[in-house]
């Protein structure tokens, strides 16, 4: 028998306070909770099929006292609630030290450097919402063609143009050099290249962002599925959050739906190996947005096309649902949250109905994908498999 592992990260979605969350400045963060409040509950019979409503209590969301699939919790130990640290999480990588974040904008040696390598001025240099700052600086950005370098507060540094102004080439190009001198003590988890188009006042993002992430540290499950010989795809910002390492196939994607277009494809042809894949539109959309109808339609749309993909699992299958932060789109915060994150697992072989309970690490995932697939065991994280085989303790 053949195994997959299926790895798909929900972006954004948390599951609840962390030990921590508190000291993160998250406290009442819980998106997927306070989502279904927001709501009046939320419609995702597929998903609570799977275990989702035995992870808590979510409102609308029934506890099935006979799920189809098995569930927990992931606990990060990476410092952080970035997409770069919880994803190098997942995959097996711990950090011994947060990436850098600026509160008050990036130091002048560091814009300074910037400019001189791109031969231009930049304008911002803020902590900024992205829809706001295109329309605050959008106007000087379109007369002057002054790249908006601004950040958040995640570790990242984020140019902004106007793809009328900047070709989308160009403004790759000015992310690839920012990328190249953010070293430490600035070596920024991410670059991101936020482009828009629009008029005046009316400014909106397109879907052609690119992210541009730090090389990681150490390897990852990816590196060692790939050195193994077997298939790696990556779909989505997983392409970029590790660099473009460990990867056999890549598929960049402009949203959810291109995304989970683009994981069914990979389970129709790739008979071995890893497919992981990053579902943005809940973060980018309307976590940091702040517009629970758009998230819970989002999580309908994915519930909605879930069975398509559980038909195509195979034997020795492995079907796990995660996220790397949590996102509330409920706070009066637009950044990420520090949270516990879902783990859902199914598969023709997976013995449903374990409470895998509250996970010491995201690297407890990417122990099990490895365990899965036949390959020693990574540095960090423990894996799961033996409880969820049947017959397996619980």
């Amino acid at each position: 028998m053949t195994n997959r592992a299926i790895v798909i990260v929900l972006d954004g979605v948390g599951a609840g306070p962390a030990s921590d969350t508190a000291a993160y400045g998250d406290a009442g963060s819980d998106t997927l909770v306070n989502l279904a409040s927001a709501v009046g509950g939320l419609r995702v019979p597929n998903l609570a099929n799977l275990g989702l409503g035995r992870m808590s209590a979510i409102a609308g969301v029934p506890a099935d006292e006979r799920p189809n699939g098995s569930w927990g919790r992931l606990q990060a130990v990476n410092p952080g609630k970035d997409s770069t640290s919880g994803h190098w999480e997942l995959a097996g990588i711990h950090l011994d030290r947060p990436f850098p974040t600026y509160p008050h904008g990036f130091p002048t040696e560091v814009i300074a450097a910037f400019e001189k390598a791109i031969d231009r001025p930049s304008i911002g240099n803020v902590v900024a919402s992205g829809t706001d700052i295109i329309q605050r600086l959008g106007d000087e950005h379109v007369r002057t063609g002054s790249p908006i370098v601004y950040t958040s507060g995640d570790s990242v540094f984020q140019i902004a143009a106007h793809e009328e102004k900047v070709s989308l080439e160009q403004l790759y190009d000015w992310c690839r050099t920012a990328r190249r001198l953010l070293v430490p003590p600035h070596a920024v988890g991410r670059v991101i290249a936020r482009p828009f188009v629009g008029e005046s006042t009316s400014y909106v993002r397109t879907g052609n962002r690119r992210d541009f992430s730090i090389d990681p540290t150490g390897p990852t499950m990816l590196d060692r599925i790939k050195e193994a010989g077997l298939p790696v795809v990556a779909i989505g910002k997983i392409v970029d959050l590790f660099a473009g390492r460990g990867q056999t196939e890549q598929h960049l994607t402009h949203n959810n739906s291109e995304g989970m277009a683009a994981i069914l494809e990979a389970l129709d042809r790739v008979e071995a190996g890893l497919v992981m894949a990053n579902l943005v539109d809940f973060d980018m959309l309307w976590g940091h947005r702040n517009d629970p109808q758009g998230f819970h339609s989002g999580l309908q749309a994915f519930d909605a096309w879930l069975p398509g993909a559980l038909s195509r699992l195979r034997p020795g299958d492995l079907l796990m649902l995660t996220a790397d932060h949590g996102n509330d789109p409920t706070t009066a915060s637009t950044d990420h949250s520090r949270e516990l994150v879902p783990l859902i697992v199914a598969g023709p072989s997976v013995r449903a109905g374990v409470d895998l309970g509250i996970r010491d690490t995201f690297s407890d995932l990417g122990a099990t994908v490895l365990d899965h697939l036949g390959l020693p065991p990574p540095a960090h994280g423990r894996s799961f498999l033996p409880d969820i085989r049947p017959g397996g303790a619980s």
